[in-house]
């Protein structure tokens, strides 16, 4: 089941839709303890990434940590040093949206140990069985123990977010559940929850938890 941890990291391969699933999850902690905190460690020049979502955040009054240089054209990865703040249990319920390859799961790395450390701590690793690379069980599995090894973090969750945009329907998250079981089986991880779009919800049967979410993040050519 997904918790409201004091520090969520949420881990994931490029166009798995960890960084909606991460603005979803803070929002949602945002309404409910109004101390929401979320950290983009997207170092290098990815697609999407939180810092690109910076009305939504406002919005909603959720507080972001962000390489130095997000908003530019320079790739330097370089956090602030306020981003250690997020290891004080006082400071609010923390996101991590990871960098979706090495150098992301490498700077999830640095700190380790810290995160490693956390009271009230979940990983969750979001997957998508339509995204190219990880549609076969086998290879998202795979993925993961990568991510884990760079990172030197483990996993406690899967996230099933499986998707095609704004193509998707009912009956392509129905027909995740066996891929996203799977993959659980295959990691040893439990299957915390599907999101599902919040308009999809009530038309979806699934077993396991539902988790309705918004669609923050659009495609290019919205």
């Amino acid at each position: 089941m997904l918790k409201d941890s004091k520090l969520t990291v949420v881990l994931g391969h490029y166009g798995c839709g960890k960084t909606n699933f991460s603005i979803n999850l803070a929002v949602n902690l945002q309404k409910k303890y109004g101390d929401a905190v979320i950290v983009d460690l997207d170092l290098v020049n990815p697609y999407f990434r939180s810092s690109d979502f910076c009305g939504v955040l406002d919005r909603y009054g959720i507080k972001l940590i962000a390489p130095v240089y997000a908003h530019t054209n320079l790739d330097i990865p370089s956090l602030p040093p306020e981003i250690y703040s997020i290891f004080d249990s006082e400071k609010g319920h923390v996101v991590i949206d990871v960098g979706g390859d090495d150098v992301g799961a490498t700077a999830l790395g640095r700190f380790a140990r810290r995160i490693n450390a956390a009271d009230d701590l979940q990983v969750l690793y979001v997957i998508n069985k339509f995204r190219p690379l990880s549609e076969k069980s086998d290879d998202c599995a795979e993925l993961l123990a990568e991510i884990e090894q760079a990172s030197r973090i483990k996993a406690t969750g899967i996230i099933n977010n499986s998707h095609l945009m704004g193509l998707t329907t009912a009956a392509d998250i129905e027909g995740s559940q066996e891929y996203a079981e799977t993959v659980a089986q295959k990691t040893g991880l439990a299957l915390a929850a599907t999101a599902v779009r919040r308009d999809l919800a009530d038309k979806v049967n699934l077993k396991g938890d539902i988790y309705p979410i918004e669609i923050f993040v659009g495609t290019p050519w919205d």
